[in-house]
């Protein structure tokens, strides 16, 4: 899905680009889903013993099962190839946004996910799969729009979106710089960066906005390996705190009851 821009002037130095996903052209007919593949079947090593396979989260199979309510307040833990940064939400900010998040993070969505649009002093984009099959799950999972109470300032964070209404998927921006003009145009952040924005600044800035984004939703990771080679990406991320809940125990077995004396008769 490209990204629409508005420019002003071409040397204007405050020329207004608006961050945004736009969908499938309407002679393109959107990609279904792709039901679910078994699990593959260990393959042997060779040195012997069989080889792990990564198991995937069935959550990323299906966006509609990614549902659970955030908490008040959270924070994340992103492992990048620069470091790492944390980022604390606030779900009053934007309950609807923050709720999509916390599900992304917790079923491993941003494992293995390009910075993949790097605008300097203005955006760090990210939040398309590497894997295309999933990718393709996910571009029609919308979020409705939601009020905007959080200005976008440096370090924030919300969802990309389009002029369109409920265009909201998975795309998200880091703000590079103050971009409160955003506001109006109903980019909504809910959360912000509050450690490691140094690691966030160190990000490539090399290929700008010059990658395709039809291509990485389709030829996903490959494309990007072999087109863009230097682009940073998200290692994994975690929720940090609130801590994740302990298991539950198992309740104990009933014991047996106790065997009652034999009755005498007289």
């Amino acid at each position: 899905m490209k990204l629409f821009r508005w420019f002003a002037p071409a040397l204007a130095a405050s020329a207004l680009l608006c961050v945004g996903q736009t969908p499938a052209p309407a002679t393109t007919p959107a990609p279904k889903p792709k039901a679910a593949t078994p699990a593959a079947k260990p393959r042997p090593s060779p040195t012997g013993g069989a080889r792990p396979v990564a198991r995937v989260n069935p959550k990323l199979r299906n966006p509609a099962l990614a549902n659970e309510k955030a908490p008040d307040f959270y924070k994340a833990k992103f492992t990048t190839t620069k470091g790492d940064f944390v980022v604390s939400v606030s779900r009053a900010a934007a309950p609807i946004g923050a709720d999509r998040f916390y599900n992304m993070v917790k079923i491993g969505f941003f494992n293995d996910v390009y910075f993949f649009r790097m605008i300097p002093g203005f955006v760090a984009q990210f939040g398309i799969p590497s894997d295309p099959a999933i990718a393709a799950i996910w571009m029609n999972a919308r979020l409705k729009d939601e009020p905007v109470h959080e200005t976008n300032k440096r370090g924030s964070i919300c969802f990309a979106k389009t002029n369109d209404p409920d265009t909201r998927t998975t795309q998200l921006f880091i703000n590079l710089g103050d971009n409160n003009r955003l506001d109006a145009m109903g980019f909504a952040p809910f959360a912000v960066i509050t450690e490691g924005m140094d690691v966030v600044d160190k990000l490539n800035l090399q290929y700008g906005d010059t990658p395709d984004q039809t291509l990485i939703q389709t030829k996903g990771a490959a494309y990007l390996t072999k087109e863009f080679p230097n682009l940073d990406k998200i290692i994994s991320a975690v929720i940090t705190d609130p801590p994740p809940a302990p298991p539950r125990p198992k309740p104990a077995a009933p014991k047996p009851a106790a065997a009652k004396p034999p009755v005498k008769k007289t």
